[in-house]
């Protein structure tokens, strides 16, 4: 009797860490949903119409990719391809966003999945990460490299 309880119990134990490994990897892949892009749809349309006023700046791209390098790149990768805490900013969803949007997001922050506000970081030094990031793009390789 004892020895059908402990195999019955052993069993039971092992179903349910199987479960729950199972909803480990669920919530991980879930965690992955936090990369949908969604805070560029919230930027309200006057932000959205605004322009870059550095915009054709190579010195603020410069200045953007300083500023990337030291307040971006550990959650963002240092080429902006994504990272264990934030998404990739070469994606069609960042590139094709308006200046002003991606200007908006960059103030505002997205709290809630880690990215800080930006608002105390002068002005100016938020339109040279805009124009940093306006200039990101998926490294492919070419037709001769093939």
């Amino acid at each position: 009797m004892k020895g059908l309880f402990l195999s019955l119990s052993m069993l039971l134990l092992g179903a349910v860490v199987a479960l729950a490994q199972a909803d480990r990897s669920k919530a991980r892949n879930a965690g992955d949903s936090r990369f949908d892009y969604a805070e560029l749809s919230k930027a309200p349309e006057k932000a959205r119409a605004r322009q870059n006023p550095l915009a054709g700046d190579e010195t603020a791209v410069a200045g953007g990719r300083n500023l990337f390098e030291r307040h971006c790149a550990e959650c963002h990768g240092l080429s902006g391809e994504g990272g264990k805490k934030g998404p990739s900013l070469v994606v069609p969803e960042v590139q094709d966003a308006t200046p002003g949007t991606v200007f908006w997001v960059l103030t505002n922050g997205v709290v809630r999945r880690g990215m800080p506000v930006w608002s105390k970081l002068p002005e100016a030094q938020r339109w040279q990460l805009v124009s940093y990031l306006k200039t990101l793009k998926i490294e492919t390789p070419t037709a001769a490299a093939k």
